[in-house]
């Protein structure tokens, strides 16, 4: 009998037993979640990755040797157990369980692997601190909820293989071990013992090999991939991550779009249940910084930020510090909060207080407000700094915020940059505080036209706001050498409620562009060779037109599951520190392994 149990095949799962299994006779194999002494009778409720179902013991139906040793079951032992399926008596059907209307009549069971007290219990994660969860990761992945976050992970990757299949794409897996190339984050790097004092680089993404593979002839490429970035982690980014990554040939970004949008379409219907609405809209990312202050908005609430700095100058305003800063080429932005003029005290509103510590917290120097008042049929504004603005600026600045009674006006003052972003984290704020961000929205946009370049303080030198492979607007070439911060790229991102899901663009496929480029960003023709050589090879022999995008599968996860982190849309995930608790990874190695690499340590040659 025992030798037959366990050897028995699982009759299904034990969230699949439903009305239509009552009256058959089944086995079920899954862990003790619960166990429950009522008058005699043992009620157990066996879980397995689907869900619960409610076991019955009844002393009836076994020797006192079983039942006594069924008494004695505990949280998390593993079991086989066979009996038939039975309707619940009336009065106690669970309309809360999947499987609430039946219970499992038992006729034997088998304890096939005793549980130890466990660490932790299940069911008070909330109460349990995350490095004692990542600790005893296999124990936090039988939880309900994380079991759902990893299924439903698979679901996502199964949707997106299905549409990308459909249109045409081919899977094509591309090396982890290659060569360290400058991309933007630090490489990690891998020693060779077959090379002695050379290193491989672990890939930061698989950029290369697919501009590769379009030279290759295969037009249309994807591979769902793990990448690896050496740089300062946070709640939505890890050491290790996984994007879906694509290729195109003979393709604008006007070709690309509608395939990417169809597959979000088809991701947010099956998982969701929603319509998404499709195409979707699309923003240059000079018009996302100054209406939203971020490259990626959150597009689900208003409070769109509008530029003072004409009203100001036309309505004479003599407020020294606006007028000092709209004469040197600065901006002068400005929020307005419906009906929030009682929604911040003075205190919070003051130098120091709540809302400027925010603004100066993201760049600003200062935050000005005003609270937008009237009195005998007169609209004017109330500050403590407003007797500096006379009557025809006021006016000026309630008329291009149309603001009216009982609005709130905040205003930054400064580089147009550090207003933008400035501003676009004080909105994001006041979203927060007063609950103006909807729950269930999900709000899709392209930011398209990034500038190619940006400046590097510290390097004193142009670095790529993307890679150094995106295709600057074709109509600003010529600015290349001349003006290279008003080069536009044919670069375009995701933006999926304030975060960005996705990126990518069209590259460059011409030895000679390419290489202007690199001199711009004082790669040298010799390092250009050293480093990307094999590419600007392969670009001589026809490389086609081409661009793709990549999407990141942890951050897309976390949206859609409503998490605050993507270490709980990951199985094993690393600390902010990079370390992973349940295997104490990184570690150090022995001596003889550093050896064979001709390595050695100086940390421990240090500590020694």
């Amino acid at each position: 009998m025992k030798d037959s149990l366990i050897s028995a095949p699982r009759s299904c799962y034990c969230g699949e037993v439903t009305t239509p299994r009552v009256g058959r006779q089944i086995v079920l194999k899954g862990w003790v979640h619960r166990r429950r002494d009522h008058g005699g009778i043992i009620f157990i409720d066996l879980r397995d990755r689907t869900g619960l179902v409610q076991v019955v013991f009844d002393p009836e139906e076994f020797s006192a040797e079983l039942f006594e040793r069924a008494s004695h079951l505990k949280y998390e032992d593993v079991l086989v157990v066979f009996g038939r399926v039975r309707p619940r008596p009336e009065g106690t059907v669970n309309p809360n369980m999947k499987t609430g209307e039946v219970e499992v009549l038992l006729s034997g069971y088998e304890i096939l692997n005793a549980a130890a007290t466990l660490p932790f219990p299940l069911d008070e994660h909330a109460r349990v601190s995350e490095d004692l969860r990542l600790k005893y990761r296999y124990l936090d992945l039988r939880r309900p909820e994380m079991q759902r976050n990893i299924i439903e992970r698979a679901r996502v990757a199964r949707i997106m293989r299905r549409h990308l299949d459909g249109e045409g794409f081919i899977e094509v897996e591309t090396p982890c071990l290659t060569r360290s190339t400058p991309e933007g984050a630090r490489d990690f790097l891998v020693p060779s013992r077959l090379n002695p004092g050379a290193f491989y680089a672990l890939p930061q993404s698989p950029q290369l090999f697919k501009q590769l593979l379009m030279v290759s002839g295969f037009d249309r490429y994807y591979q769902i991939v793990r990448c690896f970035r050496d740089e300062d982690l946070r709640a939505n980014r890890q050491p290790e991550f996984t994007q879906l990554d694509i290729e195109m040939s003979f393709i604008r970004p006007e070709d690309l779009y509608p395939v990417m949008e169809g597959m979000m379409a088809a991701i947010f219907t099956e998982m969701k249940g929603l319509d998404i609405a499709t195409p979707f809209d699309r923003l240059s990312y000079d018009d996302a910084m100054a209406r939203y202050g971020s490259d990626k908005p959150d597009r689900r609430f208003g409070l769109e930020i509008r530029d003072l700095t004409v009203a100001i100058q036309s309505g004479g305003c003599n407020f020294k510090v606006f007028s000092e800063i709209a004469e040197k080429g600065g901006a002068i932005r400005a929020i307005r909060v419906p009906g929030g003029g009682d929604k911040y005290s003075n205190t919070q509103l003051k130098p120091g207080g709540e809302l400027p510590s925010h603004a100066e917290r993201h760049g600003a120097k200062g935050l000005a407000w005003f609270r937008v008042v009237e009195k005998d049929g007169v609209t004017s504004l109330d500050s403590s700094i407003a007797k500096f603005f006379e009557p025809p600026c006021q006016a000026a600045i309630i008329a291009a915020l149309e603001a009216v009674a009982g609005d709130l006006i905040l205003i930054v003052a400064d580089r147009p940059a550090t207003a933008a972003v400035a501003l676009g984290q004080l909105r994001l704020k006041l979203g927060r505080d007063l609950g103006l961000i909807p729950e269930g929205v999900y709000n899709f946009c392209w930011i398209t036209d990034f500038p190619l370049l940006e400046w590097d303080a510290a390097e004193r030198r142009w670095s790529s706001m993307h890679h150094p492979f995106t295709m600057p607007h074709p109509e600003d070439w010529h600015r290349l050498e001349s003006d290279p911060g008003a080069v536009r790229s044919l670069a375009y991102d995701l933006a999926l409620n304030g975060e960005e899901i996705g990126g990518g663009s069209i590259r460059i496929h011409r030895p000679d562009l390419q290489q202007r480029v690199f001199r711009v960003l004082g790669i040298g023709d010799e390092e250009a060779r050293n480093k990307f050589g094999f590419l600007m090879d392969a670009f001589q022999y026809g490389a086609p037109p081409h661009g793709g995008i990549a999407f990141g599968l942890d951050r897309m996860m976390m949206i859609l599951l409503g998490v605050e982190s993507i270490r709980d849309v990951i199985a094993f995930p690393k600390t902010q520190t990079g370390t992973c608790l349940m295997t104490s990874a990184p570690a150090e190695v022995d001596d003889k392994q550093l050896q064979e690499l001709a390595l050695r340590s100086t940390a421990r040659k240090k500590e020694a």
